[in-house]
């Protein structure tokens, strides 16, 4: 496989800002339990230890890698966390690309290869995407930071001759 790729997105899992929101409003609800419980019980230590763990895990999900996206040779190419599948696309069966919004909730759980009504999912955190609809009607949902740069780098994959 080539060195140089035509695009390569990585998506991670605790660079949501939603996400990341609740988790600090649930360490700032930890830290000021500790405060009040403080002159009261022996459980303040608890609130303390349970905040500085959110803290903790929220730091860490911001270097985990959801999946990353790279489009090489007429490929689209989907890599998840360890124990999931890599996915290939190939471009050659797309026959429709487009741009849209990935959904209309606001919160979004992140997904990869979530196969759902005739269409299959991969997000991570943002509102856009790419769609892409192959020869039998499946939609791929690519969910994107980028989707402009996405969408011109698939247009143009599709266009190159081999």
């Amino acid at each position: 496989m080539d060195s140089k790729y035509a695009f390569l997105e990585k998506q991670y899992i605790g660079r949501d800002y939603v996400r990341i929101f609740i988790r600090l409003i649930m360490a700032t609800f930890c830290f000021a339990a500790y405060v009040y419980e403080r002159d009261r019980d022996n459980t303040e230590d608890l609130f303390l230890v349970v905040g500085f763990g959110i803290i903790g895990v929220s730091m860490l999900l911001l270097f985990l890698i959801q999946y990353k996206t790279i489009v090489v040779n007429k490929s689209l190419i989907l890599d998840g966390l360890w124990t999931t599948k890599k996915v290939k696309i190939d471009l050659n069966s797309i026959v429709d690309v487009k741009k849209d919004v990935y959904s209309k909730y606001f919160f979004n759980n992140p997904v990869y290869n979530l196969h759902q009504k005739g269409a299959i999912k991969f997000y991570s955190s943002g509102k856009d995407a790419v769609v892409l609809t192959d020869r039998d009607g499946l939609k791929y949902y690519i969910g994107t930071q980028r989707p402009n740069e996405l969408y011109l780098v698939i247009k143009d994959e599709m266009t190159k001759s081999l």
